[in-house]
């Protein structure tokens, strides 16, 4: 009977049955074996494009910013080591596209965020004929950004654009060219920047409010919370993950930006609208730098890969305060 009970008794915490655990012999016998085998064979041809498409070009870029490679066939590559990066410090015009490049993000970025917020908390009211809202908001999205490009310089026309022509039927003046301006260049890329990019962020920030239980805005509205305590104690803290992981991805796609910013302007005038993608681009394509293109694409990594690491680090401590 005492053994038939002390067969029966459930194990006191921390105290596990004795049997195979993850490191004991069943996790190296050959059916563990077999399974770890199988799962590098179902994840091997999604690993093999990313491999093949971004990982190698990305060792070859580097391994390229280390050369004096350059346009030609007949012209031999060789190691110079760190002389592209040594001419790159001393390069003024790199350095006013980098700090143009940064100009763009946090312009493109910060006012993109907030107008997609508002948009965002509009679109979750209940409202008729939300869901075509809804639809209309995407359009942007599901534009190309070379056809965004074409349209927006059409919109920018000295003579025949929208634009100009509001403003002489509303008397304030005669209108302007837009992107040739030196001083309004860049504020005019930077709204169609806006424009082109808040539908996805607005999407972003719209999913993580339908996700924000409706029982904590209602207990606080009978608490006397207003619209604007509501959204900083119940609605911001909900959405505050989402918010903060598009952000940070805004920001490092608007620094990456290139299509839009090409077709728009070219990168001029006078390099007033250069990003660093399009310098990188200028130096490799249309003088045959290829070594010293690498060297800023490198930098470029660099940036972003810091980016992404402070983004991480403040996930990771926000995350140890949450719990």
């Amino acid at each position: 009977m005492a053994s038939e009970a002390v067969k029966g008794r459930r194990p006191r915490p921390g105290h596990p049955r004795k049997g195979p655990t993850a490191t004991g012999p069943a996790a190296t016998g050959p059916a563990a074996v077999r399974d770890r085998a199988a799962a590098w064979f179902l994840v091997l041809p999604a690993l093999l494009p990313i491999l093949i498409l971004s990982v190698g070009p990305l060792l070859y870029g580097i391994a390229l910013a280390f050369t004096d490679a350059q346009s030609g066939r007949t012209r031999s590559t060789q190691w110079i080591g760190t002389l592209n990066f040594q001419d790159l410090w001393h390069d003024t015009l790199f350095w006013d596209s980098f700090r143009i490049g940064l100009l763009w993000a946090f312009g493109v970025t910060v006012p993109q965020f907030l107008l997609a917020l508002g948009l965002a908390l509009l679109l979750n009211q209940r409202l008729r004929l939300r869901w075509l809202a809804r639809a209309l908001a995407i359009i942007p999205w599901a534009m190309p950004e070379v056809v965004v490009g074409i349209m927006w310089r059409l919109v920018y026309h000295p003579d025949a654009g929208v634009l100009n022509e509001t403003l002489r039927d509303l008397g304030l003046g005669d209108g302007r060219d837009w992107l040739t301006g030196l001083a309004t260049a860049l504020p005019a890329v930077i709204l169609v920047g806006i424009w082109a990019g808040m539908p996805q962020t607005t999407v972003a920030l719209l999913a993580g409010l339908q996700n924000t239980p409706h029982e904590l805005h209602e207990a606080a509205a009978l608490d006397g919370a207003g619209a604007w305590r509501r959204f900083r104690t119940v609605t911001w803290p909900a959405i505050r993950p989402v918010a903060l992981a598009v952000s940070a991805l805004n920001l490092i796609w608007n620094f990456n930006a290139f299509a839009l910013v090409y077709a728009l302007t070219s990168g001029g005038p006078g390099g007033r609208t250069r990003l660093p993608m399009l310098f990188a681009y200028e130096e490799a394509f249309r003088y045959g730098q290829f070594g010293y293109a690498a060297a800023m694409g490198c930098v470029m990594v660099a940036v972003i890969s810091v980016l992404l690491a402070c983004f991480l680090v403040g996930r990771i401590r926000g995350g140890g305060v949450e719990r």
